[in-house]
């Protein structure tokens, strides 16, 4: 008599936690995977990163997606009449009773329904001791509301998307890419059976794990091996094949998913098949390097018109020791692809031309640290070459006295307005900066190729679709065209790379090599008419490569994804912008070939030819020492062994002053040097001056020779 008053009593309290449970379309929107996908511009999967720690929840699975063999699985082993009942199995819920009663294990009243109506809303979910009397009612009340609002379909598709399974383990989807490494569809008769024992008893032992398992399998097949269903459950309990990071874009993986937290699903501008070549040529090329002690690289590619990035590849993967390392966005020395920069501002400035005749002979600069002395990658000379042949030859010699005409300050505000802002100024770097002294990242990099490819036009690159920010003009566009021009031109690069090299295409583009100090850094970095490809190959340590230059190390990989993005594309050679005219130039004492050069309008001219000096001044200087020479005196070493010599090379009857003093005669001698600034001359015979030179002796004192 008192039980059925409880019962009433508790059907009325559940009644209106009951009618607010959630709907099927809500539960489903509210469902958050553990892990984000981040997928191309196409929806195509590149990678998915847990963003979870707490859970392991895969992605939402249709009931369409989830094996047949699983789904009779969970139904034989959890609610045998599932499709029949209306959210209460009271056959099964009297046997329950019965062997409560009588002390006998049966299977449980709890239907799937029932289950569902825990795990969409903690006020039926299951506490540690069990549920009570009225809680169990109102379980039942609640599942019978479900079956009124949801469809069997649907209440089977949520409790297989929301019912815990092993440890962390939440929904099939989770479990079987964990346990089995495949998707839910692909679940066979055995492994569903294994997973269907494990919604019973989550964390039991693999051998009770696979006993239930054995009786599950028996149900739906009539027969099973059970001995090989121990080997199985061992293999699979075992198994952790559901990796926290997985795929072919990690490292831009990670920075979106800082940027938008919780995303589920985020979308790039990139493409899965540029991705993928970019990845597997800069892995193939690097084990082809295999013994030069390289083993990290990074690509990136951009549309040109949009900005939007194509492909960022941030490391070699396995091939690493610092995988994790993106060389995306690490800082790295630029080398010589900061060379064009230089001679766009030169040329904008009208300094030079790209006509215009460059030394590349030794240079001493005087600095407020001293001498700086660049030399060529080669070690050797060129002579008088013009600016086309400089830059596309890549010789430091004269791209250090252009910076000479530009300055290094004025050089540092050009390279911030190409996206390239530098950590130090330009007075730290100096004359260095010429031959790309400063730290850059391949992205920005390889985006201020793209302002060359825009002729001047400056934009963010973007991952997510978004609207393209407006460009802004940050170099001239004439001059962005004239520096493209020679980056594009095989004639121009032929006396260091050849004409037959890899940077040579057969459709039309623009590239630069570049590496850094001690072979620590290589780059290729160029564009097409539509595309701009930066390939960054060294090691993340910083250890220098062995035998590496910038046609081995990036431009392979550079080439290979320039094939690919022009397959069946073709590129075409821009259009000169307004203010530029074509001039034929002949060089005088046949310096270089004649040939039609782009100038900016009142800057051509029709030959080129040195303004040289009578040859009997001209072959008369002091070799040594330069101008500019700053000499420290060491107070432990005797005097006579600080001697400063002095060489003269051309002329007879030479003699020497010092601060305006005739000290010594013939074309070499050895000086004393003191403590101070110092005028040395070279003058003939009548006194007049051949050559002087500037030097300052450093050293508060020398300590007297000790006598013997």
């Amino acid at each position: 008599m008192t039980l059925r008053p409880l019962v009433l009593a508790a059907c009325l309290c559940a009644a209106p936690a009951a009618q607010a449970l959630p709907s099927f379309d809500e539960v489903r929107r509210e469902h958050r995977p553990s892990d984000a996908l981040v997928v191309d511009r196409q929806g195509e999967l590149l990678h998915r990163l847990r963003s979870d720690d707490s859970v392991r929840r895969g992605q939402w699975v249709t009931l369409e997606d989830v094996s047949p063999a699983f789904r009779t699985a969970i139904v034989l082993s959890e609610d045998q009449r599932f499709w029949q009942h209306s959210g209460v199995d009271w056959r099964a819920a009297s046997a329950a009773a019965w062997g409560t009663l009588w002390n006998q294990r049966t299977r449980g009243a709890s239907t799937i329904t029932m289950q569902l109506a825990g795990l969409v809303d903690g006020d039926w979910r299951q506490r540690p001791g069990g549920r009570n009397v009225p809680q169990k009612l109102g379980q039942a009340v609640a599942a019978r509301v479900l079956e009124a609002r949801w469809r069997k379909d649907q209440i089977l598709e949520g409790y297989l998307n929301l019912v815990p399974f092993r440890g962390e383990m939440v929904g099939i989807d989770a479990l079987s890419r964990n346990l089995f490494g495949k998707a839910p569809h692909g679940l066979d008769a055995q492994e569903s059976a294994i997973a269907a024992a494990l919604v019973r008893a989550p964390n039991a032992a693999p051998r009770q794990v696979a006993r239930r398992a054995c009786g599950v399998l028996k149900a739906m097949e009539g027969r099973a091996d059970c001995e090989a269903l121990d080997m199985a459950v061992e293999a699979a309990l075992g198994r952790r094949a559901f990796a926290a990071s997985e795929g072919m874009a990690p490292h831009l993986a990670r920075q979106l998913l800082r940027q938008s937290p919780g995303q589920a699903r985020i979308a790039t501008t990139l493409r899965a098949d540029v991705q993928r070549v970019a990845l597997a040529s800069l892995r193939q090329h690097l084990r082809e390097l295999k013994g030069r002690n390289v083993e990290d690289g990074a690509v990136v590619v951009l549309d040109n018109a949009t900005g939007e990035v194509l492909a960022w590849v941030g490391s070699s993967g396995d091939l690493s020791r610092a995988a994790e390392v993106d060389g995306v966005t690490a800082l790295r020395q630029a080398g010589s692809t900061l060379k064009p920069f230089l001679y766009a501002q030169a040329i904008a400035e009208r300094r030079i031309t790209a006509a215009s005749l460059l030394d590349d002979s030794p240079a001493h600069i005087p600095t407020a640290a001293g001498l700086y002395i660049p030399q060529n990658y080669d070690h050797a000379f060129k002579g008088w070459v013009s600016a086309r042949t400089a830059l596309g030859a890549s010789l430091n010699v004269p791209a250090v006295r252009t910076l000479v005409m530009v300055s290094p300050e004025a050089f540092h505000r050009t390279l911030g307005a190409a996206g390239l802002p530098l950590r130090e100024g330009g007075g730290y770097y100096g004359y260095s900066l010429a031959l790309g002294s400063a730290e850059v990242p391949l992205l920005g990099l390889a985006n201020a190729y793209r302002t060359l490819a825009n002729q001047g036009r400056f934009s963010e690159p973007r991952t997510t679709p978004r609207a393209p920010a407006k460009p802004v003009q940050a170099m001239d566009a004439g001059a962005a065209f004239i520096v493209a021009d020679i980056l594009s031109d095989p004639n121009a690069r032929a006396r260091t790379f050849g004409t037959d090299s890899l940077l040579a295409t057969r459709f039309w583009t623009a590239v630069k090599t570049g590496t850094s100090k001690d072979m620590r850094d290589n780059w290729a970095v160029g564009f097409s008419q539509r595309y701009t490809v930066g390939v960054w190959v060294g090691n993340a340590s910083g250890a220098a490569m062995h035998a590496v230059s910038g046609t081995s190390g990036a431009a392979p990989v550079w080439a290979a994804v320039m094939r690919h993005l022009h397959a069946g594309t073709p590129s075409q050679a821009p259009r000169p912008p307004a203010g530029l005219v074509q001039q034929k130039v002949r060089f005088g004492d046949a310096l270089e070939a004649e040939r039609a050069e782009w100038f900016l309008a009142g800057t051509q001219q029709e030959r080129m030819a040195l303004d040289r000096p009578p040859a009997a001044q001209a072959a008369v200087r002091i070799a040594a020492p330069v101008d500019g020479t700053i000499v420290a005196l060491d107070p432990d070493i005797p005097p006579r062994h600080q001697r400063l010599q002095l060489r003269a090379v051309g002329g007879d009857a030479l003699r020497w002053r010092v601060d305006g003093k005739e000290f010594a005669r013939g074309a070499q001698a050895g000086w004393m040097p003191w403590p101070g600034r110092h005028v040395l001359q070279l003058v003939d015979a009548r006194g007049r001056v051949l050559d002087e030179v500037r030097v300052e002796v450093r050293g508060a004192g020398v300590k007297a020779a000790r006598k013997n």
